[in-house]
């Protein structure tokens, strides 16, 4: 419930002088040459996809989504570990200006609360971690944003290689950042606790 209303919180009134981040890595991107791509769908027909491919590796992508405005700062790392989350920080400590707070939102993961982690942050006094209830990754507006990457790009993606891959990636981020369009979060954290508990009313009732 905290976590809830310190998350909302933010995307509603974000503090002065600071950049709020919404972080997490989407991994296990895959390389896949299809033996055709995959066709949109047409009014009245289903879409076509091709079931036989080769997998040619993988690459994990980490993002920060700007609440203010859209844009997104990202690497693409080979593996997801505590060790490249930190790296990751790095490259946010520097494309944010350095007389602004920053506050990161992200979830529970262990990677994002290893000690390799909380060593760089007691460094780096200006970043306050804000995590999302355990379960609750809708919550992160970053996965909004990973969702567009996928319906966009990578579901209809055809690679020979994880450098292809990348490639096509970091175009569509550039793009993205050419013209970046920011959510807007209308929920506030007493309409999603009320909605839960709806919910769990409902599921823990007769019958249940």
């Amino acid at each position: 419930m905290d976590k809830v209303v310190d998350v909302v919180g933010l995307y509603h009134n974000p503090p002065e002088r600071a950049v709020v981040l919404c972080v997490d890595e989407k991994s296990g991107m895959q390389a896949l040459d299809r033996s055709q791509p995959v066709l949109p769908m047409m009014p009245g027909m289903p879409e076509r996809r091709s079931h036989d491919y080769v997998r040619h590796g993988v690459s994990d992508l980490f993002a920060a989504f700007n609440i203010s405005d859209g844009t997104v700062i990202s690497q693409l790392y080979p593996q997801h570990r505590a060790a490249e989350f930190k790296k990751f920080l790095v490259a946010i400590d520097k494309a944010v200006p350095a007389g602004l707070d920053v506050h990161v939102v992200c979830d529970n993961l262990a990677t994002h609360k290893a000690p390799v982690v909380n060593a760089w942050l007691a460094k780096h006094p200006r970043f306050h971690m804000h995590f999302t209830p355990t379960g609750s990754s809708w919550i992160n507006q970053v996965e909004r944003w990973f969702g567009l990457l996928t319906d966009q790009l990578l579901r209809r993606s055809v690679h020979k290689s994880v450098a292809a891959l990348e490639k096509d990636v970091k175009g569509w981020i550039e793009n993205w950042n050419a013209d970046p369009k920011p959510f807007t979060w209308r929920k506030t954290a007493d309409e999603i606790l009320d909605s839960l508990a709806k919910y769990m009313a409902k599921i823990s009732g007769p019958g249940h």
